[in-house]
């Protein structure tokens, strides 16, 4: 009885263990390549730059480096990635759940694997190349100011390339998939016999739709909504292509700091600036979505006591 009694317990244990086990891989990464880095950033920041040819020194220790960092200039370029992102980020959501909707309602189950992997397809290839690809397409020589200026749209060369425009356009292409993805798996997980029945029960599809759809789909947006963000936040590349001096990004600037100045201080105290941003924003997001679901239950909760007074 005893041996019968004790032996869930062990298999507990080595199951337990087990996970473990198979959870180291994903410590070591998170500890080599986010936990040691963000510690030596976070050093670096509280260093100064001794002398033109030495990149950092932390002798004196002190906090100079985020007073010299946030000045004017670092001040409007945040405000200006800040806008990208917060606008990347809508427009990400407005044009991804048309298209996830899509996908996980009115597609058949066959269609839905074509769709998905046209969605990724973008991701077959080097997010460099993709947004040089953009380039090409958006210069005054390429072929879309030609083809505008062929139909009478443009009188002259497109005047789009190295401009704030041509980020937002840039960025949203880039990260268009991560919000359709997790849109889907939400969209695609709800059981659409709800549907069904709000609209048998008088509701339209309007109503149907914030009462049933919008509150099942809230985690995938949610998820969708941070993936996008946090990366466009600290996103290089895109504004390095396609902004120039117009369409700059914090991202730039604290790679400018490292790569030209070669003051690595300054440039870790821009980074951890920017770090504690973006959290900030995560926890409004969070709080935000708090109070959406709470505002969407007692939506619900009006329209059922709306529904039983009719009946009644």
């Amino acid at each position: 009885m005893t041996a019968v009694a004790t032996a869930p317990p062990r298999a507990r244990r080595r199951f337990t263990g087990s996970v473990g086990l198979l959870a180291l891989p994903i410590a070591a990464w998170l500890v080599f390549f986010f936990i040691v880095p963000f510690g030596l950033i976070l050093w670096y920041s509280f260093g100064e730059k001794p002398s033109l040819y030495v990149t950092h020194s932390n002798d004196v220790l002190s906090l100079a480096r985020y007073v010299e960092a946030l000045d004017p200039a670092f001040l409007t370029t945040f405000w200006r990635t800040t806008q990208i992102a917060i606008v990347g980020t809508a427009l990400c959501l407005l044009i991804g759940f048309p298209i996830a909707y899509w996908m996980a309602v009115k597609l058949s189950p066959r269609a839905r694997g074509i769709v998905l992997a046209l969605v990724l397809v973008p991701y077959w290839t080097n997010f460099l190349v993709r947004t040089i690809g953009w380039q090409i397409t958006l210069s005054p020589e390429g072929f879309l100011s030609d083809f505008l200026n062929g139909i009478g749209v443009l009188n002259g060369p497109l005047q789009v390339l190295y401009t704030q425009q041509a980020v937002q356009l840039g960025v949203v292409y880039n990260y268009l998939p991560l919000m359709i993805l997790p849109l889907y798996v939400a969209l695609e997980r709800m059981d659409h016999r709800l549907l069904e029945a709000s609209r048998d029960l008088g509701g339209n599809w309007w109503s149907s739709f914030w009462r049933v759809t919008i509150p099942l789909a809230l985690p995938g947006i949610m998820s969708g909504l941070l993936l996008v963000f946090v990366p466009l936040m600290g996103d290089y590349i895109t504004p390095s292509v396609l902004g120039g001096a117009s369409g700059s990004m914090v991202g730039q600037m604290v790679a400018g700091q490292f790569q030209r100045a070669q003051n690595w201080a300054l440039g870790s105290a821009m980074a951890i600036c920017l770090m504690l941003a973006i959290l900030l924003v995560v926890i409004l997001f969070g709080v935000l979505f708090k109070l959406i679901g709470v505002a969407l239950a007692r939506f619900r909760h009006l329209g059922d006591l709306d529904r039983a007074g009719a009946i009644s």
